[in-house]
């Protein structure tokens, strides 16, 4: 027994001591090695550790999007986003068959009749309808607020969970998704402000942020705060500021937020004032109501951390 022990333990600290001989260049003992899709090399001085590797990528080559689905032979991949995960078949809204010639109309017409009945068969039962409906709402909200996919499949694997844990009994299916959308949002660092939810969702500001709170509770999910600074490219860009006034934008921030003025106040509001301070210093001047539109704050907030953030750079603007 002790024997077998003292084998594994050698096999593997040589196979250690292999990988870490295999990360080094033994020509200049360098770390800096680097692997594409056929060989190994070493940045530092050129030498080739490994080629000939095997490439796993597609035998075919595709220069655009049309020619890869023309010579793909393999379906979409799975995703959270539906409620099947994209495992069933789908019926193609063109009335066209293989060579691309269109149908007759008695075609069209059983293939309209096997789109409904496809529609009706894919869900088997109320629990799967009330899920193809709350990813449907996720997906519709998602490409209202113009956020990657990541965070549509993220917010889908949250309302798959809160589903699973039954936090959906007692709640409505459009308070729990949009909850689950916010909080994705906040896990993938992707700035969307609780009333920028609210204006796409169909339910009060009010019942999101209590489902939202909730949600994160029971499923015990890891939110960082937001950070003010991840709301300056896209006001900057709606305000057409250059990228002078984001990093003084930046610095603002930073210096107010080392002086403890952050503490419990709007990561958004923060953001607007500190556009409107560098767009002052910047010569680049914008009025409070344009900033205030832009973030989808008041006025009055941007002035009452305007000037907080004006004493704590100890300037006279």
């Amino acid at each position: 027994m002790e024997r077998a022990t003292r084998e594994r333990e050698t096999e593997s600290r040589e196979q250690a001591q292999t990988n870490d001989e295999t990360q080094q260049c033994p020509e200049c003992n360098s770390s800096n090695v680097i692997t594409d899709q056929s060989e190994r090399v070493c940045e530092d001085c050129g030498l080739v550790l490994e080629d000939d590797q095997i490439d796993h990528g597609p035998e075919w080559r595709a220069f655009n999007s049309s020619e890869r689905d023309q010579k793909s032979r393999v379906g979409a991949p799975t995703t959270k986003t539906m409620h099947d995960k994209g495992l069933t078949t789908q019926i193609d809204w063109k009335d066209k068959d293989a060579y691309g010639r269109s149908l007759d109309a008695k075609k069209r017409n059983q293939m309209h009749r096997l789109r409904k009945w496809q529609e009706r068969i894919r869900t088997k039962d109320a629990g799967e309808r009330n899920l193809q409906f709350a990813l449907s709402e996720i997906d519709r909200m998602a490409s209202a607020l113009g956020v990657p996919r990541s965070v549509r499949e993220v917010a889908s694997v949250i309302y798959r969970r809160a589903l699973k844990e039954d936090l959906i009994r007692g709640r409505s299916i459009e308070g729990v998704a949009t909850a689950c959308l916010y909080a994705a949002c906040r896990q993938e660092g992707i700035p969307r402000t609780l009333e920028e939810v609210t204006e796409v969702a169909r339910i009060d500001q009010k019942e999101i942020g209590r489902t939202y709170r909730y949600v994160a509770h029971e499923l015990s999910l890891e939110i960082q705060p937001t950070d003010p600074k991840e709301y300056l490219p896209r006001f900057a860009s709606d305000l057409d500021l250059s990228e002078e006034a984001i990093a003084k934008a930046r610095e603002i921030i930073d210096t107010s937020a080392e002086q403890g003025l952050l503490s419990g106040k709007s990561p958004s509001g923060f953001a607007a004032a500190a556009i409107y301070a560098s767009s002052l210093l910047c010569n680049e001047k914008k009025t409070q109501r344009e900033v205030a539109n832009v973030a989808n704050v008041t006025e009055v907030t941007i002035r009452n951390r305007y000037q907080e953030q004006i004493e704590a750079m100890d300037l006279g603007v």
